[in-house]
């Protein structure tokens, strides 16, 4: 039975949607100017973008958003089965947010009866973006190539017909490559404002409850890292410039470990050739090899003179995933076929799990560091340590840090000569655009009596993930003390990050900015268990009444 304050928490949020449904453009018109009204970027076009896009993105991208219950969509917007086919699903972090689907705990998100979320912690992805320079440059090169055999006279056919009247997807390439996309239903900067809204209905309460000033958004110092942040916050906690506000963490590489980024610091992970960070190019070269050469002479079957490379194959695939991000769709998803798709989500998993996921020795390190501080937020509770915590980061940070947890973690390494069918890692359902990892910390009651134990829950894209070993709580949770046990032993087993990444003794080895303004972080380990367990008792009795 729900508790009448948990009552007016629901009735307060559904309050909240009607509102927001009937005001959200209004809210649009402001956002953009209030973010940053010294703006590279044109007001008017990222602002017709997203006023174009909301109706069909909370309707594709958002279908279940309020009742917690799984929405499979597919891009034409019809409501799927999660077994049925939906590219999507398989553009390995190249394209839209989209929930997890395998190996969720049933029942979705809802809150298990009898808890009470008192405490959030999300790491996400940036929303969605334009190509990087270097995977743009590679796309450009192809595509004036083409042009090249296509100035003789020659016109292409069969998959590549659309090719003779097609225009790329964006003409200004210096201006928007790295940055987040404004158009479409899957806009990036839609996304995140549309992220905001949504998990303001869920966690609105802890905001409602802070009495303790402004809340400290961080992101690391990437231009659409920030916007994503920016347009997040602008949806979860609206338009009071009071309410919230952005640190920015430096991406430079003297930080040490004292940084969202830490790929960026670690000194070995960036200079070792063969088992550091271009290890996972290294694997994804070997395994593409195994099917984008027959790609390619499929493709020459019907396009005489147009002998494709093994990456320029590739770079048509990522087009797939990056167009549909701009402009809704890509006529490029049609030319490969379901087991070409296949192949490339399984290349684009690979990549990540040998450049900084469980596939490469300095990622457990790396990923410990935040963490590590994370732990010991959620040991202190949120009566000290406030109760709303959102990192913005890049997905080559998210992935260590679930290396350092032990999620979706395999039996064996990836193979590079054929797909691993049954494994956990899917980087697609893992770290989309907009890809975020959330800790929620529950207060839950004990049936029989009046005192509450706490519990963590993971919740990846919207999809309950058991912690292995650790998810006898309610709704596969992870008792506190346990999953306290467990980072310890993670960070263990990854080592310390100063001598992993081979840095000097006096350079930082842990996060010290990530706390809210209420107090000094004391706590640089995981706290002792006997001394959360008093602290949680105190909390319980005010907390029930007690």
């Amino acid at each position: 039975m729900l508790s009448p304050r948990r009552v007016k928490y629901l009735l307060l949020n559904m309050t909240l949607l009607l509102f927001t449904a009937s005001a959200m453009i209004c809210l649009l018109a402001s956002i953009v100017f209030l973010l940053n009204p010294q703006a590279s970027y044109s007001l008017p076009n990222s602002l017709q973008g997203l006023q174009a896009a909301l109706p069909s993105y909370l309707q594709i991208h958002h279908g279940g958003w309020w009742s917690g219950e799984p929405d499979y969509q597919a891009a034409s917007g019809h409501t799927v089965d999660k077994d049925e086919w939906n590219l999507l699903y398989h553009l390995g972090g190249n394209g839209p947010w989209v929930e997890k689907v395998d190996g969720v705990v049933e029942g979705g998100i809802q809150v298990p009866d009898g808890c009470e979320v008192d405490m959030v912690h999300m790491m996400s992805r940036h929303g969605e973006r334009f190509p990087t320079q270097k995977a743009g440059n590679r796309m450009i090169s192809l595509l004036e190539r083409i042009s090249e055999v296509k100035s003789t006279g020659k016109e292409l056919k069969g998959a590549l017909e659309f090719l003779n009247d097609w225009e790329y997807f964006t003409n200004s390439p210096g201006e928007h490559f790295e940055q987040l996309t404004t158009t479409g239903p899957y806009a990036g900067v839609l996304e995140a404002f549309t992220t905001g809204v949504k998990l303001h209905t869920r966690y609105g309460h802890l905001w409602n409850e802070t009495l303790h000033g402004r809340t400290t958004v961080w992101a690391s110092e990437c231009d659409r890292v920030i916007d994503t942040a920016r347009y997040f916050s602008a949806g979860f906690f609206g338009l009071d410039p009071k309410a919230s506000k952005l640190e920015i963490v430096s991406e430079a590489a003297n930080k040490g470990g004292d940084t969202l980024t830490p790929g960026d610091t670690c000194i070995k992970y960036a200079q070792d050739e063969e088992e550091g960070h271009d290890y996972g190019y290294e694997m994804l070269y070997k395994y593409r090899a195994t099917y984008l050469s027959d790609i390619s002479k499929r493709l020459a079957n019907d396009n005489e003179g147009f002998d494709f490379t093994d990456s320029e194959i590739y770079s048509m695939q990522e087009m797939c995933g990056f167009e549909t991000t701009v402009r809704g769709s890509s006529k490029w998803c049609d030319v490969f076929t379901k087991e070409e798709w296949l192949s490339f989500e399984y290349a684009r998993d690979v990549i990540h799990y040998y450049r900084a996921g469980p596939g490469n020795k300095y990622a457990k390190s790396m990923g410990w560091l935040w963490l590590n501080a994370t732990a010991n937020l959620i040991a202190e509770g949120p009566d000290t340590a406030g109760s709303l915590y959102f990192s913005f980061v890049h997905d080559g940070d998210i992935v260590p840090m679930l290396a350092a947890l032990g999620l979706f973690e395999d039996a064996e390494q990836l193979p590079v000569d054929r797909i691993a069918k049954d494994r956990k890692w899917k980087t697609s359902q893992i770290t989309p655009m907009g890809g975020r990892i959330i800790f929620e910390r529950m207060n839950c009651a004990v049936k029989g009596s009046g005192e509450g134990d706490i519990y963590i829950r993971l919740n990846v894209n919207d999809g309950i993930v058991a912690l292995e070993g650790c998810n006898d709580g309610p709704g596969k949770s992870c008792p506190l003390n346990s999953f306290l046990k467990h980072v310890k032993t993670r960070g263990e087993i990854g080592g310390d990050f100063r001598k992993t990444c081979g840095l000097a003794e006096d350079a930082a080895d842990r996060l010290t900015f990530l706390r809210q303004p209420m107090g000094k972080m004391e706590e640089v380990e995981v706290v002792a268990v006997e001394a959360v367990k008093e602290k949680e008792k105190e909390k319980k009795k005010r907390f029930w009444g007690m």
